[in-house]
């Protein structure tokens, strides 16, 4: 049973603070926004500024943020929504909405030449799609593979210095790559997610943006939340900054005005596309620790929250994903042990931190962390502007859970 909640400390709070103070003091990161929920206490801290080395517009709690990849247990919402309504099931096979991906062929080795391939097993569905198990996708220990060389040739993931094609064009050339593994086999990272926009856009007959936007944005209040940043509102939108690995040196990876954000794209992804706010965020994670209700309306089935936030990997999957993540720290700066997942997120199955089994959410690789503890009826969000390419702000990440986990009011 949930524990009864009795907020945080106040002693803790203080903790967090000065923890979180001590990272923007370093001037690893410049600045930031943190929120904390538990029951009805809510208690956020905004500090620093939108430039590196105290420049710049100071941090507001509404400012807007980079989401990356704590996009996904977002924007996976658009999915469960089509599943709640009945217009697709999860063993459906894809092919009558993405016929591109239908007749796969499987490399042989994930590893090995793009021409030594086997015919898939079986088609590819959408549980395969939602569980990021449909055969392609990336993980670190896979770069320079030849099948991972034509992913990042054909311009198929986000943040390459040109944008990512229309979605019918992205998946024109996604079909023409075999997959790295049998439908269905592992568990592979990013790429299901875009994918799963595309499935959303064309079973719904709008855009993947506009969709999200009318069934999950507006019903939360998440005014702020989209894949771009209106101009009216780019005062409150700061860079994106990319720490040069080895000397430390700030370099601005992202500009607000004519930036990859500022106008709508040409791909809405749902892999790491979205903007947002912690407030918009935080009403987001309240919904599915409330079992799909906000403010009294009901926006996702119980039972389609159960499946997002509850680990869809079967032990061998599971196995492989914790090992993965194990045996990459040094590539992860220990962020992404937790075990399982479920559809569009972390679903921790071993006790790997000061965090439960049975926390969900993710992190992203612009400095964003965000959770939902069903067991402690926490929400936790935090937001920075500086990327992982070194580790500042995943161990502001660590930091702030460590902290976080100590102020509950027990």
């Amino acid at each position: 049973m949930p524990h009864a909640s009795n907020g945080f400390t106040k002693t803790g709070l203080g903790r967090l603070h000065d923890v979180l103070a001590g990272h923007v003091d370093s001037q690893k990161i410049p600045g930031l926004v943190a929120l904390v929920s538990r029951g009805d206490e809510t208690h956020v801290e905004v500090l620093g500024t939108f430039e590196h080395g105290g420049g710049g517009a100071a941090m507001s709690r509404d400012t807007i943020f980079r989401m990356a990849s704590t996009s996904k247990p977002v924007a996976i919402a658009g999915a469960m929504v089509l599943l709640d309504e009945c217009r697709i099931r999860l063993d459906d096979p894809v092919d009558q909405w993405l016929p591109e991906l239908a007749d796969r062929q499987v490399l042989k080795r994930f590893d090995g030449p793009l021409d030594e391939t086997e015919p898939a097993r079986r088609p590819i569905t959408v549980r395969d799609l939602l569980s990021s198990t449909f055969g392609l996708g990336m993980d670190m220990t896979s770069i320079g593979t030849p099948v991972m060389n034509e992913v990042f040739g054909q311009g198929l993931t986000p943040n390459l210095p040109t944008p990512m094609p229309e979605p019918d064009e992205f998946m024109r050339r996604l079909g023409t790559l075999p997959l790295m593994h049998q439908p269905g086999e592992q568990w592979q990272y990013q790429l299901s997610h875009d994918v799963v926009g595309v499935l959303v856009s064309r079973v719904s007959g709008q855009s993947y943006g506009d969709f999200l936007r009318e069934r999950i944005f507006e019903p939360l209040g998440m005014k702020d939340t989209g894949f771009y940043v209106p101009a009216d509102q780019m005062h409150r939108f700061p860079p994106l900054y990319a720490p040069d690995p080895q000397s430390g040196e700030f370099h601005v990876w992202d500009t607000a005005e004519g930036g990859r954000h500022s106008a709508p794209p040409a791909f809405e992804g749902g892999g790491g596309g979205l903007n947002s706010t912690a407030d918009d965020y935080h009403a987001y994670f309240r919904m599915l620790l409330n079992g799909g209700v906000h403010e009294g309306e009901r926006i996702l089935s119980r039972q389609a929250v159960r499946l997002m936030t509850s680990n869809q990997l079967d032990a061998a999957q599971t196995a492989a994903r914790t090992k993965l993540a194990k045996d990459n720290v040094h590539i992860s700066y220990g962020q992404g042990q937790h075990g399982g997942w479920g559809f569009g997120m972390a679903v921790r199955t071993y006790v790997s931190d000061y965090a439960p089994i049975g926390q969900f959410g993710w992190d992203g690789g612009s400095g964003a962390s965000t959770y939902a503890d069903p067991v402690n009826g926490v929400v936790g969000i935090l937001l920075t502007q500086v990327g992982a390419s070194a580790p500042y702000s995943i161990h502001a990440m660590h930091d702030f859970w460590t902290t976080l986990y100590q102020s509950l009011d027990d």
